[in-house]
C-alpha cells in the first residue's frame, strides 16, 4: 500500500463535436506504431477522413518516419489550430471508457487520467511506482522527443496496467456509468469496433485513487506499461530536458505529467500471446550445443526447469534449462541470445514459426507468460525483454481521441 496518489485527474480535451458519430469516426485514429509495414492502411484512413478534422493531422504514423522532419513541423501547426478551433475541456478530470475489441468481441475497460513522470522510470531495476514492462530501446526515443518538444498537445496511446485480481474498480465503474454523463459513443474506422466514454465525477475520482492506493500497490509497484512504452519514455525524456534547463521550476510545468489509460491486467478482454524466436542460419544441433556450453541443458524435465521446443524442417527437438535464473522462459532465452551473435526475428503463432523454420532457420517455442505473471516478473526481473508477449491484434490498439495541453 502507498499513501501517494500515482494516478491523477487532468484537464482532458475532446472535440466539441464529440456527440456527432459521423465526425468522430473520422476524428479518432489508431496508434502511430501500428500497421508500420502497411501504408495502404494509412492511405485508406486518409481517404475516409478527407479534409475533416482528425487526429491523423496531430500524429506521425511510423510508416512515414522517413518524412519525420517535414511532417513534424506540420503537426505542430495543426495542434495550434485544433486547440483554438475544435478542442474543448471535457469538464471532468477522468474518463471511464469501454472499448469493444474486434479480435474477440470483448469489452476492454479503462480509465483516462494522468501520471506524474517523476513517478515513472523505464530503466531496468527501477523501484518507481510506474515501470516499463519491457526493455526500452533508447535509440527509438529521440525522434519521438523531437515531436513532443514543439508540441502544444499530447494525444495518448499509452495503456498502463494495474493488478486488481478482485476487479473491484471495474465493478464500481459498471455500477455508476449509467448515472454519469456520456461523453462519446461511436464506431472506430476500418473495422476497429466501438468506443464509449463516461465523465467521472469528483467522488468517483476519489474512489479510484483510494482503491489504487489500497488494493493495487504491491512491493512499491502500482502500474506497469502495457502499450506505448517508448512514447511514455519519450515524455519522460522531454521532461528531464526541461528539468535540466529550468531546474525545480519544471515541476510546475504541464510536461511533468502524461495522459494515459489504465487497464486492469485481469480484464477479460486482455489476452497475452507469446512471441517466439526465429534464429537464422543455424541448425538445431549447433544451437543446442551452444546453449549447453552456457546453461545447464537437460533432455528430461527437472523439478525446476523451462522447456524449449526447437523446430527445424518439421522436426522438433525438446530441451530443458535446469535451475533458470529468471522468472520467465522468454527472459532466460533472450539473455542467452543477447550474449551471442544471433540473427533473430520475432514471430507470432505456432503455425507461422513452424512454416518459417526451414532453409537453415530454426524456431524456438516456449510457454508464454500468463497475465498473472507480469507484475511478479517486473518486480523480480526488472523490465522484461522486448517482444516478450503480444496483446491482441493491431486493430485492438488504442485510438487517439483524448488530448491534453503540455505547454
Amino acid at each position: 500500500m502507498t499513501n501517494k496518489d500515482v494516478f491523477l485527474p487532468s484537464n482532458i480535451l475532446l472535440p466539441h463535436f464529440r456527440r456527432n458519430r459521423e465526425k468522430m469516426i473520422k476524428y479518432a485514429v489508431i496508434a502511430c506504431d501500428q500497421f508500420t509495414s502497411e501504408p495502404g492502411y494509412w492511405q485508406s484512413a486518409r481517404e475516409i477522413i478527407g479534409v475533416a478534422p482528425s487526429t491523423l493531422d496531430l500524429m506521425l504514423p511510423e510508416v512515414y518516419l522517413d518524412r519525420a522532419d517535414e511532417i513534424t513541423e506540420t503537426i505542430h501547426g495543426k495542434m495550434e489550430e485544433y486547440a483554438g478551433k475544435y478542442l474543448t475541456d471535457a469538464g471532468c478530470g477522468m474518463i471511464y471508457c469501454e472499448r469493444t475489441l474486434p479480435s474477440n468481441r470483448r469489452v476492454r475497460h479503462g480509465i483516462i487520467g494522468m501520471i506524474d513522470l517523476n513517478d515513472y522510470e523505464y530503466t531496468k531495476g527501477s523501484s518507481a511506482p510506474v515501470r516499463s514492462s519491457e526493455a526500452t530501446v533508447v535509440e527509438r526515443i529521440p525522434p519521438r522527443v523531437k515531436v513532443r518538444r514543439g508540441a502544444l498537445l499530447e494525444l495518448p496511446h499509452v495503456m498502463v496496467f494495474f493488478d486488481d485480481e478482485k476487479d473491484g474498480l471495474n465493478s464500481y465503474m459498471n455500477g455508476i456509468k449509467d448515472k454519469r454523463r456520456k461523453l462519446y459513443d461511436f464506431d472506430l474506422m476500418l473495422g476497429s469496433d466501438n468506443i464509449k466514454g463516461y465523465a467521472l465525477e469528483n467522488q468517483d475520482i476519489l474512489y479510484v485513487q483510494s482503491y489504487l492506493r489500497g488494493e493495487c500497490s504491491k512491493n512499491g509497484l502500482t502500474f506497469t506499461v502495457g502499450d506505448g512504452n517508448h512514447s511514455l519514455a519519450s515524455a519522460k525524456a522531454y521532461f528531464e530536458e526541461m528539468k535540466e534547463k529550468y531546474g525545480d521550476a519544471a515541476n510546475d510545468m504541464p510536461c511533468r505529467y502524461a495522459l494515459v489509460e489504465i487497464v486492469n491486467i485481469h480484464d477479460e478482454a486482455i489476452e497475452f500471446e507469446p512471441i517466439y524466436r526465429l534464429i537464422k542460419n543455424k541448425t538445431a544441433d549447433d544451437f543446442i550445443k551452444e546453449l549447453s556450453a552456457k546453461l545447464d541443458v537437460r533432455y528430461e524435465p527437472t523439478e525446476s526447469c523451462f522447456r524449449y521446443d526447437i523446430i527445424s524442417e518439421g522436426v522438433t527437438k525438446t530441451v530443458y534449462i535446469n535451475e533458470p535464473k529468471t522468472t520467465l522462459p522468454v527472459a532466460e532465452l533472450q539473455a542467452f541470445l543477447d550474449s551471442g551473435d544471433y540473427k533473430i526475428d520475432y514471430i507470432h503463432g505456432l503455425d507461422s514459426i513452424s512454416a518459417l523454420s526451414v532453409n537453415g532457420n530454426i524456431g524456438v517455442v516456449f510457454e508464454g507468460m500468463k497475465k498473472s505473471e507480469l507484475f511478479p516478473a517486473v518486480i523480480n526481473d526488472g523490465a522484461l525483454p522486448r517482444k516478450t508477449f503480444s496483446m491482441g491484434e493491431a486493430k485492438d490498439k488504442r485510438f487517439y481521441l483524448e488530448a491534453r495541453k503540455i505547454k
